[in-house]
């Protein structure tokens, strides 16, 4: 069993921490690579189909260190998104019509602006989603109140919980996770989160604990509410199954465990062209901690930033050039393509 880690890659100065390590690894591919995939669909130039979607990680900073994640991120992790930056974000939203706006980490919550910058994008009408890792709301008495913020602005709770069970929860995202992820559940529901005829939103995430592809999203959905609600009395909406992109942490238990070769040779086998049309990078942009734009979360994890003469940082945003952008590409890319396909809404087909 690989040992249980307390701090970042980052933290270590592990190799993986360098993102020109990990693209290095991703591009010495025997096989096809997924560029050259796409080309031979004629979807190369690969294009954005709008942007309906605004993704701002506000810090690496969290209460957790997870073994598959591709932030790689944890209590040592400074890098935090400042206000200056935040405003610069609303700006470029009243120049825009974007009415979705997906708060990420980290922790999102652990931003000490954070419920400044929730209440701004709520003065603006918009629909936010919050990505809590759930325990969050239990590491310490400042966060107890934030199920009643949460409703106060009838934000879009969108929580990880990798599996009914505390044995492969605890596994994947430390000891203690799995009961305290169920009291932080019980308080969401408890002010009307995933509730029937609940206008609050709970949705819950599924990232396997291994080296294989996520089952059945609707099968799994079926599962969780079964269980959570028999053992727990738990009530969510929607489960979305997401598949772990070999990057950061993941890559990391992949080369460790010898499972890289072997796991990219399902994600190629398992490439589904009906999933391409759906993946996030076709109406997201994703904004770093620092205000430089990506396509996607993943390529914002490795430094790919926005080229082909697309504005890459927030100060200057601007709509048209970024929707006529060309999305960049690697190996990576196989993993949002894989079976039913993922993004950070689950499943495209």
């Amino acid at each position: 069993m690989l040992k249980e880690r307390k701090i970042s890659l980052q933290g270590q100065d592990h190799l993986l921490s360098h993102t020109d390590k990990q693209l290095a690894i991703l591009e010495d591919l025997d096989q096809v690579s997924f560029s050259d995939r796409l080309d031979g669909l004629d979807n190369i130039p690969f294009k954005p189909t709008g942007i309906d979607i605004f993704q701002v990680n506000l810090g690496k900073m969290c209460n957790q260190v997870c073994k598959h994640c591709h932030v790689d991120a944890g209590p040592d992790r400074k890098e935090i998104m400042t206000k200056g930056t935040m405003q610069l974000c609303l700006d470029a939203l009243d120049r825009s019509d974007i009415s979705t706006i997906d708060l990420t980490g980290g922790a999102p919550e652990m931003n000490p602006d954070f419920r400044w910058f929730v209440e701004e994008l709520s003065k603006r009408g918009k629909h936010i989603i919050v990505r809590c890792n759930l325990t969050i709301i239990l590491a310490n008495k400042k966060y107890n109140d934030l199920p009643e913020f949460f409703k106060k602005h009838e934000v879009e709770v969108v929580s990880s919980l990798p599996h009914f069970s505390a044995r492969r929860t605890d596994a994947q995202r430390g000891d203690g996770v799995f009961e305290k992820s169920i009291e932080a559940l019980k308080m969401l529901n408890s002010v009307g989160y995933g509730l029937p005829d609940s206008k609050l939103k709970l949705n819950l995430v599924y990232n396997p604990s291994g080296a294989f592809l996520p089952a059945d999203q609707g099968g799994l959905e079926a599962d969780f509410k079964r269980k959570l609600k028999g053992d727990f009395d738990i009530d969510f909406n929607e489960l979305y199954a997401i598949t772990n992109l070999p990057i950061s942490r993941f890559l990391d238990y992949l080369v460790a465990s010898e499972n890289y070769e072997d796991y990219m040779q399902k994600l190629i086998d398992a490439f589904n062209p009906s999933a391409v049309e759906g993946v996030m990078c076709r109406n997201t942009i994703s904004i770093g901690w620092d205000g430089y734009l990506f396509d996607c979360d993943f390529n914002q994890m490795l430094d790919l930033k926005l080229n082909h003469g697309a504005p890459n940082h927030i100060r200057d945003f601007d709509v048209q050039a970024l929707t006529q952008r060309t999305i960049i590409l690697n190996n990576h890319c196989y993993g949002c393509t894989a079976g039913a396909g993922s993004s950070c809404g689950g499943a495209t087909t």
